[in-house]
């Protein structure tokens, strides 16, 4: 994707390295691939969910209940200061973000008046956010209470060694995506969709938040639908390969167990594929029709 002629968004900072309440980070082995199922876990309580990094041992702590998570809307929010002197923005990854995120805030202007861009903010290994603490395995997330995206770019090479799907166009789609669950805050779906959850059953529940998460795909499709003259060949595929990979019946296969629909909380490889195609195709929000009839 064509990006270098961009300019950074301003609503960026960098917390640089902190510490945090989960070992073990995004790295690699079981401890990696357990801690990495957290998105799944925590999407639905923020409201938000999270694109990428949902661990193929992911349904064995969700059966053997080694993870209890309370809510990060709940979780007070760290004290600590990010350190003097992180530069936002300094890092080639950090840059592609920074470029991306000003690019969605010049789409959606054009879209939402009076737009409120969201913020982004960089740390390494651990952090903090308005949703509690912010960790590497968590992959990027979007937090609602402060309108914040939270990223450790560590979390490109893991899409592009660990899955398989690597590229420009897909480390954008990730931002696009978070952003996207920005717009539904901004509008207010997501405050709709957490109430009909509180008293929904799980079932029900995860059914509204794989509408959310579509939705998020298709509205990243329509800012790159919007800057059809920046894609270049092969970053509509690259986009493709990311939502293939994620797609909760692909990573229940992985874990070693069958798909089970009713557990399914971001939707299937075919339905993420087809919500980015939609968002592209049509450049138009209100194609992102998801949620229709369910809020």
């Amino acid at each position: 994707m064509r990006l270098d002629d961009l300019e950074s968004s301003n609503n960026v900072s960098d917390q640089g390295s902190g510490g945090g309440g989960i070992s073990g980070g995004g790295g690699g082995g079981m401890i990696g691939l357990l801690i990495s199922f957290l998105p799944m876990l925590l999407g639905r309580k923020m409201g938000a969910g999270t694109l990428l990094i949902i661990g193929v041992a992911g349904y064995f702590l969700m059966s053997s209940g080694l993870l209890n998570i309370g809510s990060p809307n709940t979780a007070a929010r760290s004290e600590e200061q990010p350190a003097s002197g992180n530069i936002p923005c300094d890092t080639k990854e950090e840059l592609l973000a920074c470029r991306v995120l000003k690019s969605t805030e010049d789409s959606w202007a054009q879209i939402i008046k009076n737009y409120r861009p969201a913020k982004l903010s960089f740390y390494q290994g651990g952090g903090s956010s308005g949703c509690g603490e912010a960790q590497a395995a968590m992959g990027p997330f979007y937090c609602p209470s402060d309108e914040g995206i939270y990223l450790d770019t560590s979390f490109f090479k893991q899409m592009e060694t660990q899955m398989g799907a690597g590229g420009d166009f897909a480390y954008a789609y990730v931002i696009a995506h978070e952003v996207g669950h920005h717009i539904q805050n901004l509008v207010g779906i997501a405050d709709q969709v957490r109430k009909l959850q509180a008293r929904s059953d799980q079932a029900d529940g995860n059914r509204l938040q794989v509408g959310m998460e579509l939705q998020a795909d298709c509205f990243a499709g329509v800012w790159a639908g919007i800057n059809a003259d920046r894609i270049e060949p092969g970053d509509i595929e690259e986009g493709m390969r990311a939502a293939n990979a994620i797609g909760d019946d692909n990573l229940m296969k992985q874990a070693g167990r069958a798909p089970v629909e009713s557990m399914f909380t971001h939707g299937t490889s075919e339905q993420r594929m087809e919500a980015l195609k939609r968002g592209i195709q049509s450049k138009n929000p209100e194609s992102c029709n998801y949620l229709q009839g369910k809020i």
